[in-house]
């Protein structure tokens, strides 16, 4: 059976990729550059906001383990869906958040998620939904950082995921 695909933007990529590392169904994750005007851009080149790409987690999963729906909830579990270009102190367009879709019914899956869930907040949710335009894998330093780099900043709260 092949793998289920989606791509999310939750700020910085670090703590994403970690905080879905530890759910079950997860069967790979990769941190990248997703949505841009610049083929394989670097960090640094990401990093100055020019290229319009976001840190983008790809995630691989197991749909008779984790559905879709899972994966969103656990995503909004560790995202302030009403910021917008920030994730805790990170700021800019590279830290937006942004669900991006590789076929047409997880997108829609993922606009009814989304109505749903503005519907019951008092607030404007600013998450993106729409398709992959690409996906630029990041440097291999950034893979996995957090487990390299056990003290590395992260605006989520792990410790309360650690097994």
């Amino acid at each position: 059976m092949k793998n289920n695909v989606i791509y999310l933007a939750g700020g910085c990529f670090w703590g994403v990729q970690a905080f879905f590392d530890f759910q079950k169904g997860i069967i790979k994750t990769t941190v990248g550059y997703a949505q841009g005007d610049v083929n394989n851009p670097s960090y640094e080149e990401v990093c100055t906001g020019k290229t319009n790409h976001t840190e983008t987690l790809k995630i691989e999963f197991d749909q008779s383990k984790i559905s879709l729906k899972e994966i969103l909830d656990l995503y909004f579990s560790i995202i302030d869906p009403f910021l917008l270009n920030q994730q805790g102190n990170d700021k800019g367009t590279q830290y937006r958040t942004g669900i991006y879709s590789v076929n047409n019914s997880d997108y829609i899956l993922v606009k009814n998620y989304l109505k749903n869930f503005q519907e019951q907040a008092s607030k404007t949710v600013v998450v993106e939904n729409e398709m992959l335009k690409n996906f630029f894998n990041a440097e291999e330093y950034h893979q996995k950082y957090l487990d390299k780099n056990p003290n590395g900043y992260c605006h989520i709260d792990l410790s309360v995921y650690k097994k």
